[in-house]
């Protein structure tokens, strides 16, 4: 199964500021706010939902093909994925730009403050998909993206007949409800979480019974819940989480659904692709960072037959093999 990936490929720079952002604000000079804060920690970390995804999906032993626009600065960021079992021919270098940049201060009450420059991002609504899909590709994944590339991403997967993934995510924030629309109609599968869900139905104006007429099947991730598959006509099936130690939630649903995908393109069932989704999410949890975890045979099936089952983890073995044995 040929894999393609679209979506923002971003670094993210992360620091912690010690003290509480509401004890250096004036509340009468809100008006003309001039601050600096001197953080002391700062963390380059590698990011972009499109290029996380893909990465847990390498991680798991597939070779997906990342396509998303970066700058000149793509360089290191490109060997790293290429050398974790990336395929990054198909993304578009503008070279007079940078690549898209997350900065974020947290303070010691978790507030923060973030400001995100799209850069190069914008320059995704360039890339025309219909002339890889004629190459052949079994299934589109559009995740947040700059939004015209989403809506055109979209439009080509249907024109072309290939089955994709509508994973809006935050970009629900940046469209309106013909937009919305247009993003869903006809996906193969559908991602939100619990609060984008509710995003998704107030934007559309209409009820989640709607949206199922509109997709093939809804995947709604509830945090610490677990997650949720509806499909028309059937009862809903309700996977729980892998309960480990959280170290950084970062990049969390983009593991889940590498996972996922990776349990569909195995042909698991739907149930079965939800607890790998699940598995490979509590490997993210556990690490710094959205590309930092590592995914081992012998810990995945020892994690999946703890969590859900021996059953689980006999058909597991018989279909997935990731890159790491141990």
């Amino acid at each position: 199964m040929r894999l393609v990936v679209t979506g923002s490929i971003a670094t993210d720079c992360l620091m912690r500021f010690p003290g509480r952002f509401a004890d250096q604000f004036v509340g009468d000079r809100l008006d003309r706010v001039s601050l600096s804060f001197l953080v002391d920690e700062l963390e380059i970390r590698r990011g972009g939902v499109a290029a996380n995804i893909a990465y847990g999906l390498a991680q798991l032993g597939l070779r997906p093909v990342l396509v998303g626009a970066v700058g000149k600065d793509f360089g290191e960021y490109r060997r790293w994925l290429d050398s974790h079992g990336v395929d990054t021919g198909s993304v578009l270098v503008a070279e007079e730009l940078h690549t898209a940049r997350f900065l974020c201060t947290t303070d010691s009450d978790h507030n923060q403050i973030a400001s995100f420059h799209a850069g190069a991002m914008s320059r995704a609504r360039d890339i025309a998909l219909a002339p890889m899909l004629r190459t052949g590709a079994d299934l589109v994944v559009i995740s947040p993206n700059d939004p015209e590339a989403m809506l055109r991403h979209t439009r080509d997967c249907r024109e072309s007949g290939i089955p994709f993934v509508a994973d809006p995510s935050q970009q629900l924030a940046y469209v309106n409800g013909t937009q919305m629309r247009a993003l869903i109609e006809g996906a193969t599968w559908l991602f939100t979480n619990e609060y984008e869900r509710e995003l998704l139905l107030a934007g559309i104006g209409c009820t989640a019974e709607d949206v199922l007429s509109r997709v093939g099947s809804w995947v709604t991730t509830l945090g610490a819940d677990g997650v949720r598959v509806e499909s028309r006509g059937t009862e809903p099936i309700v996977v729980k989480a892998v309960t480990v130690e959280v170290v950084d939630p970062t990049g969390a649903g983009d593991a889940f659904r590498a996972g996922f995908l990776a349990g569909v393109e195995a042909g698991m069932g739907t149930a079965r692709s939800a607890q790998l989704g699940c598995v490979a999410a509590s490997f993210a949890l556990e690490s710094p960072g959205p590309q930092s975890y590592t995914i081992a045979l012998t810990s995945l099936l020892s994690r999946l037959g703890a969590a859900y089952g021996h059953d689980a983890e006999i058909e597991l073995a018989a279909r997935v093999r990731p890159v790491r044995e141990r």
